[in-house]
């Protein structure tokens, strides 16, 4: 059986492809995709039996995919978040697994599959347009301050429209305020990238979280990139990476 894994941790992706060859040997992990933009080219040109896909991926909602092509293929959602499980099953996927994944729950999801194969059954496609519907309550989730340490122990309010951009140095996140202050956050880009407003945000590599106010000038780059000059500028250069050019172009409707 061939086998997709759809998901933007290495270290959870790499677990996942293990359990999957402990359980049934004869499983053969085709790729380990990291994003939709990812997902859509590879789902554009290849085909396998299973799909297990992560809700949530660095560029986004992993739903989107089903906007760009149409998937056929029986999927297997996971996240860490069990409010998107009635969600997932209203919009006829094979199963939920809710991470960490058990041996158990990922044996009864493979078994599912088997019996829809055994009795040449196949899933309905997933139905994209009832998945956004679904996602529209979660519209209002969206983050409208942080709440950051100043000095001496005071506690400082920034709103959303006073937020330049984010970045990752080493295990840290910042935030960077529009007079281009820094602020040290208790998150990581992979959570920001589901509580920011996606027309008001872009992740444009591992690195970089921008938001739309702050770029200033873009330039066209190697290996069809884009070099990115913030306001306020940041300490190193910000280029959109290879794989995630296309969607920042869409993204800024250029």
């Amino acid at each position: 059986m061939d086998v997709v894994i759809v998901e933007d941790e290495k270290l959870a992706a790499d677990k996942l492809e293990r359990q999957l060859k402990k359980t049934d040997e004869k499983i053969h992990v085709l790729a380990k995709l990291e994003s939709i933009t990812e997902a859509v080219n590879w789902f554009s040109e290849n085909k396998c039996d299973l799909v297990f896909l992560d809700i949530h991926l660095s560029d986004g909602i992993s739903f989107n995919i089903f906007e760009k092509i149409k998937l056929k293929t029986p999927v297997v959602f996971t996240t860490a978040y069990d409010q998107y499980a009635i969600q997932a099953f209203k919009v006829n996927a094979l199963d939920y697994l809710l991470k960490p994944i058990s041996k158990s729950d990922l044996s009864v999801a493979l078994e599912k599959y088997h019996s829809l194969a055994d009795n040449q059954k196949e899933l309905p496609p997933i139905d994209f347009s009832a998945l956004m519907e679904a996602m529209g309550d979660k519209k209002a989730a969206y983050k409208e301050r942080f709440m950051v340490k100043s000095g001496g122990g005071k506690i400082k309010v920034i709103e959303m429209d006073n937020v330049a951009y984010f970045f990752a140095e080493g295990k840290y996140t910042f935030l960077v305020d529009k007079k281009g202050e820094e602020h040290l956050i208790e998150s990581t880009l992979e959570k920001l990238v589901n509580e920011l407003h996606p027309l008001k945000f872009f992740r444009i590599n591992r690195q970089f979280i921008v938001g739309i106010s702050a770029i200033e000038r873009m330039f066209s780059w190697t290996k069809s990139r884009i070099k990115i000059e913030l306001n306020p500028p940041p300490k190193q250069e910000v280029i959109v990476s290879v794989e995630r050019s296309p969607e920042f172009k869409k993204w800024l409707d250029i």
